[in-house]
């Protein structure tokens, strides 16, 4: 029998797809200045957010990803 979850015991994994230049730079400044973001949230650096193909995006969701989040 499946276990039923209620919507305050979800915690979404999301995953945060950043432009080395632009976001992931102000990511890592937060993280110099001792800032904290949810333990749910994982960055993923890449060379630029418009190389992001549709198959990225579905791939990440096949593999349990809950939300994406595209910053560039």
């Amino acid at each position: 029998m499946k276990r039923v979850e209620k919507m305050s015991d979800f915690d979404p994994r999301i995953l945060a797809m950043v432009c080395t230049y632009c976001t992931y730079t102000a990511a890592d400044m937060a993280g110099a200045m001792r800032l904290q973001y949810p333990h749910n949230v994982r960055i993923v650096k890449l060379p630029c957010t418009g190389r992001i193909d549709t198959i990225h995006i579905l791939q990440a969701f096949q593999a349990g990803v809950d939300g994406i989040l595209v910053g560039g």
